[in-house]
């Protein structure tokens, strides 16, 4: 069985996917995948680096991360040719790797955080959403990556609205309270999806 998970940006995706793992599912990670198919000498860094130039690089040939993002979430047009370029290669990456594990797991989780956008989705037999309200998204993210009020609002603002989410996912899962209320609920779902759904 495949499960989609997906969420807003510091909604805790990483934390849940764990928690699954830790059940016995295999995790895909999308953000993993990117972080691979982006070290030095890879195609999709050059590709990268071809249409945005050397400037997102270290001096050492590594790629800045933080300054890709910076870029990405202040204009749209590179957003959309960072997307186009790292889209074909991670959906590419995660197809080999349903196909190489779905005999051996029993569940398959795809943690990707533009499930819907790249429609992922039509793979995965279930979606979940993590979700926590607005202000502790932000508090969150803001703690994490060291970001004003207006930066938060602006990658926040830049995904799917959550709301939208919720209204394709089939299943919602909480991440406003601690994380043992999480891996409690990650708990009850995964022995749900192993023990009363069965997809033909």
């Amino acid at each position: 069985m495949i499960i989609g998970l997906t969420g807003g940006i510091a909604t805790g995706k990483s934390e849940t996917a764990k928690y699954f793992e830790s059940f016995g599912a295999y995790n895909i990670d999308a953000d993993k995948i990117s972080r691979e198919i982006t070290e030095v000498g890879k195609p999709a860094l050059v590709e990268l680096v071809n249409a945005l130039g050397k400037s997102i690089l270290y001096t050492d040939g590594t790629l800045n991360r933080q300054k890709l993002a910076n870029m990405i979430f202040s204009n749209k047009k590179i957003k959309f040719k960072v997307e186009k370029i790292l889209h074909s290669y991670i959906i590419s990456f995660i197809y080999e790797m349903i196909s190489q594990h779905k005999i051996s797991n029993s569940i398959i989780l795809v943690n990707a955080p533009l499930l819907f956008e790249t429609k992922l989705n039509k793979i995965c037999h279930k979606t979940v959403v993590i979700w926590t309200p607005y202000d502790v998204q932000a508090n969150r993210l803001a703690r994490r990556n060291k970001l004003d009020v207006y930066h938060v609002k602006r990658r926040i603002d830049s995904q799917m609205p959550v709301k939208k989410k919720i209204e394709l996912a089939d299943f919602v899962i909480d991440n406003s309270g601690s994380k043992i209320d999480l891996k409690r609920s990650v708990k009850n779902l995964y022995k749900l999806l192993t023990s009363n759904i069965r997809i033909e």
